[in-house]
This record gives C-alpha cells, structure tokens and sequence, in this order.
C-alpha cells in the first residue's frame, strides 16, 4: 500500500489536469470511494495499535482534505470555463445596428373585406356593424323563418345558455343587421353588413367561424335589373375584370321572394369556362319588409349574401379554406 504522501501528490498532479466533470468524478472514485485507496487506508486503522491509530486517523483525514480541496477547485473552474464559452458564444454586440421588427401585412379576408367596403361605399352604400351574438327573432323570426320554418334545419346554430327571456345564438349570418339598421333608419336604405357569422361546420370550403357580407337596397322603385346591376359591376370591380359572365338561378331563401343565385364564370385565367356560386339573392319578401317596419304595399327592395372568405379563394386561387386560420407564415406573407 503507497504513503498518504505519495497518493495525495499524485492526485493534486492528476486532478488539476483534468478539464471535464465527469472524467473528475471517476478519478475521484480512485482515491475516495469505496475502493479507493485512502479508504484502504482509513480500513487498516483497526490493525494498528491503539497509540498510534489518532495519529494515523488524523493524518488520513488531513490527505482527503487536501484531496477534496483540489476536486472543489478543479470542479469550480471546470464550471467557470463552460460558463465564460458560453457567454462568449451568445454574446451580443451592442454596437451593432438594431435588426427591427418586420413588416406584418393585412389579411387576405380583411383585405378582401376592405375592398368590398370600398367599392359599395363609392356607389352610395353605408356600412353596418352590429353584434355577433343575436336573439332568435333578429337572427330567424324577423327574416320570415318562424319557428317550424324548415329553413331553419340548413343553419347548424351555436345556441348559448342564458337567463335571457329570448334564446341566444352566435349569428348564422349577418342579415339580422339588415333588420336592425332598417328599423332605425328611413328609406331610401342603402347598406352593406359585412361581418363574422357562425356555423357548426368544418372542412376545406368550411369553417366554424367565417365572414359574410349581406347587401340590401330598399326604396320606391327597386327591381331585379338593379341587382343585377349592382352586382355584376361589383364583380366586375371586385375581381378587376370585365371579361366575366353573370347569371341569375332560381332558388329559394325564406326571406326574399322572388330568389335567386347569382353564378359567375370567367372568360380567362385557370377558371376559364366554370360557373361558379358566389351569392344567394332576391327581391326582399314583404313579410321581411314589415319586419323592417316599412310598408311593404310601398316599400321594395333586394337583398344579398356572399361569403367573404369565398371571394378571397376566387380571387388569390385558394383551395383550402382553413389555410386562412392556421396563422402559418409562409401561406400569409404572400399577401403582405
């Protein structure tokens, strides 16, 4: 068995050599653990005599501390070396200019709701808001669907609970605006409702929650040829062409009588020759009228509805409308 001298030397020697804590605490292990060789040393005090075992003991204990003085400061400076790289790795230069922040960009359905806005505002309509969360009788009853109206099966309806006298619901479309703006102002009516409108139904033409815009002209004298007239040159605008058809299809809608829907189709571009849905519309019905609390032996008008989001895909050649709400960066920054 070596002298505590020889040992304690070797291992201040070795010890301060090494650069790396795990590789440390194995060395260590040669002199202090349970193998190791002053604890051979500290296991033989009980075959020495009893005059000298203190001696021997304390001597044992002064070489594992000097031993253990060298772990702690080759682990203390171990930890500060990887700590100085590591400051100096993520340092920052102050001098340096600052990068900014990027420029962000409006989003494809908010700038196609823009553009709808300012193409109706600049042929005199105005522009209503109102709230997303509706009665019963704005959102169905007052459009001329009374409760056992079987239009009210295509409308999946989020219904909210509350104490209110009246159900509440998130708004199927925005036509409930239609009816509150027509109740506080007086014909000629010209406005536009553009806003987020709420369905249960999720898939690539589909969304929970998407945006609608709902038109209406109410006056003496307001015919068919006026929608159509309206808005063939709203598409016309809207997708900055006039290389495009328009037709009128009959349908039906509980709150306009006659109805129709309005198709589109273009003469060029990849959707050369499609007819394509891109509104539902029709001469406002006069139980809707009276609703309005006009008279509807005086009072006519039309109405429509497009989806806002159906516009942007037409428009930028989308084919994925959930592609609008995932907030991936490389699929909006397209439009920025």
């Amino acid at each position: 068995m070596r002298s505590l001298s020889e040992i304690v030397s070797e291992a201040e020697l070795t010890l301060s050599a090494i650069d790396d804590l795990a590789v440390l605490e194995q060395e260590k292990a040669k002199y202090l653990g349970k193998s190791g060789e002053l604890t051979e040393h500290m296991k033989g005090l009980g075959k020495v005599s009893a005059e000298d075992r203190p001696r021997l003991g304390q001597e044992i204990n002064q070489a594992k501390e000097r031993i253990e003085a060298v772990l702690n400061q080759q682990r203390q400076a171990i930890q500060s070396r990887k700590l100085a790289a590591k400051l100096a790795e993520e340092s920052i230069d102050v001098t340096l200019p600052g990068r900014g922040r990027g420029a962000g960009g409006v989003h494809p359905v908010i700038r196609t709701w823009r553009r709808v806005e300012e193409i109706f505002r600049s042929i005199g309509f105005d522009v209503a808001d109102g709230p997303e969360i509706e009665s019963d009788w704005y959102n169905f009853t007052a459009l001329n669907q009374p409760d056992n109206h079987p239009a009210r099966s295509m409308h999946d309806t989020f219904y909210i609970e509350s104490d209110h006298a009246e159900p509440l619901l998130l708004r199927t479309h925005t036509s409930p605006m239609q009816v509150r703006y027509a109740k506080n102002h007086q014909p000629p009516i010209k406005v536009i409702a553009p806003g987020k409108t709420y369905r249960v139904d999720s898939d690539a033409t589909h969304s929970p929650m998407f945006h609608q815009v709902e038109g209406l002209w109410i006056a003496d004298n307001i015919s068919f040829a006026d929608l159509k007239g309206v808005y063939t040159n709203f598409l016309q605008r809207f997708f900055e062409t006039d290389d495009l058809e328009v037709r009128f299809r009959p349908s039906f809608f509980p709150f306009t009588e006659p109805s129709a829907e309005i198709d589109m189709k273009f003469g060029s571009g990849p959707l050369k020759g499609r007819w394509l849905e891109i509104s539902g519309s029709g001469q406002v019905h006069p139980t809707v009228v009276k609703n309005f609390g006009l008279d509807p032996e005086r009072y006519i008008g039309f109405a429509f509805g497009s989806g806002l989001e159906r516009l942007t895909m037409l428009r930028y050649g989308i084919g994925d409308l959930r592609l609008f709400y995932e907030g991936d960066l490389r699929f909006l920054k397209q439009f920025a």
